[in-house]
């Protein structure tokens, strides 16, 4: 096709999210050539996520990145209070997890994403294009061989062993209905925004109180905020009106009351955000794989979406990269082993998002209560904060990063290819 750039590389990424980026680092890692797709230019959007979890700090550490990566601005939290209508309570402690990393941290996802790509640039493998959007997947026969990318440069046909589709919700393979969704729940909605900080004053994190539950994430010098509302609830809220919404705020939090009334100024600075949980019948078809939320998508709840993606990558890369550094094409029952490994994790939380933590968010059948089920159960047994920071921390089967000394060989051959 005339005026079509094509490219040839082993492994391409679609999206370059969390999982997308980590697949592609540590697949570089491996001595894979690997080529990284992600439709905007930058990553600074303030919907993503801030939570770094245990588990991926522990990545970082594996892949000797820790220190540096704990370099950049961030908020440690080795404790999650939240206040309640009934008074604090403990909601997760993380101060006993094994490991280095007994808490939290809280980093604009832009910060993570850049210092993924930066790490995945050291690895000649590496490559990222930005502003490529990925518009169809390339099929032969019954395989999927690549992907046709929109770029500013013109089109681009990238030719690979594998696509692996980290591209979000609202996937390709979604869209094209390559891959089926198995199952679907929308828990409720998200309003996302961002407001000054109180001067003198540190709000709690999460509060949950008789219709509403609020997550406030200290950004420096701004509050990022997520107000959960029922499911499909936006179109109410706009009806009742700006300065009563702002009224509602104001009354859980008094103190931002000017700030709420200076800086809500319009609709346009209150982003609805649809939640879904749900999962897909089966990730893969030869010559693709799905990870992370086109795999899974997951609700905000306790930012464990993030700590899947990366755990979701880590298998991946780990039990792929063998294969894929020998030339060959990863068959079905490899593909399908990605999928074996990290299913059950992805099922259990999906099951506490859905069922233990569903009373602690309005919707429209129940506006909410002042004592959920497992604000209770905290206050009854507080040693149960640390059996929840175990699962958002470390997670069901927490994956491990191979040993440098695994795939130094790889690095070095695919050098000599390149520099060939």
């Amino acid at each position: 096709m005339s005026g079509v750039t094509v490219e040839s590389v082993a492994v391409c990424v679609v999206g370059g999210g969390p999982a997308g980026l980590m697949t592609g680092l540590l697949l570089a890692r491996s001595g894979v050539e690997v080529l990284v797709l992600e439709k905007h230019p930058d990553f600074l959007r303030d919907f993503r996520g801030d939570t770094v979890h245990p588990s991926t700090l522990r990545a970082m550490d594996e892949l000797g990145l820790a220190a540096e990566f704990l370099a950049l601005p961030h908020v440690e939290l080795p404790q999650l209070p939240m206040a309640t209508a009934s008074g604090p309570v403990i909601f997760a402690d993380f101060r006993g997890l094994p490991g280095g990393f007994p808490f939290v941290a809280f980093m604009p996802q832009w910060d993570v994403l850049n210092f993924l790509a930066e790490a995945g640039r050291r690895y000649p493998g590496f490559r990222l294009i930005q502003e490529a959007e990925v518009t169809e997947l390339i099929h032969e026969d019954d395989a999927v061989v690549g992907a046709r990318v929109r770029t500013p440069d013109g089109p681009l046909e990238v030719l690979s062993r594998l696509v692996i589709a980290a591209d979000g919700r609202n996937s390709i393979v979604r869209d094209d209905g390559l891959l089926e969704v198995a199952a679907s729940a929308a828990p409720m909605d998200v309003l996302w925004f961002r407001v000054s900080k109180p001067d003198g004053e540190r709000l709690p994190t999460v509060r949950s109180g008789n219709g509403f539950f609020i997550v406030c994430i200290d950004r420096g010098d701004y509050l990022q905020v997520a107000y959960m509302i029922p499911k499909g609830g936006f179109a109410t809220i706009k009806t009742a009106g700006l300065a009563e919404f702002r009224a509602a705020l104001a009354a859980i939090y008094p103190s931002l009351t000017e700030h709420l009334t200076g800086e809500i100024r319009t609709w346009d600075d209150v982003k609805p955000l649809d939640v879904r949980v749900d999962r897909l019948r089966r990730w893969y078809r030869p010559g693709l794989l799905a990870i992370g939320d086109a795999a899974h998508a997951m609700s905000p709840a306790g930012g464990v979406g993030i700590n899947l993606a990366v755990q979701d990558a880590i298998a991946a890369a780990r039990l792929l990269a063998p294969t894929l550094t020998t030339g060959a094409r990863p068959n079905v029952a490899q593909l399908r082993a990605v999928q074996s490994r990290r299913e059950f994790p992805m099922r259990v939380v999906q099951f506490a998002q859905l069922r233990l933590l569903s009373d602690l968010y309005p919707n429209a059948g129940r506006p909410g209560t002042d004592k959920p089920l497992l604000v209770r159960l905290l206050r009854r047994v507080p040693r149960l904060a640390r059996l929840v920071a175990r699962v958002i921390g470390l997670g069901i089967r927490p994956e491990r990063v191979p040993p440098a000394a695994d795939i130094t060989g790889n690095v070095t051959a695919l050098t000599k290819i390149r520099e060939n």
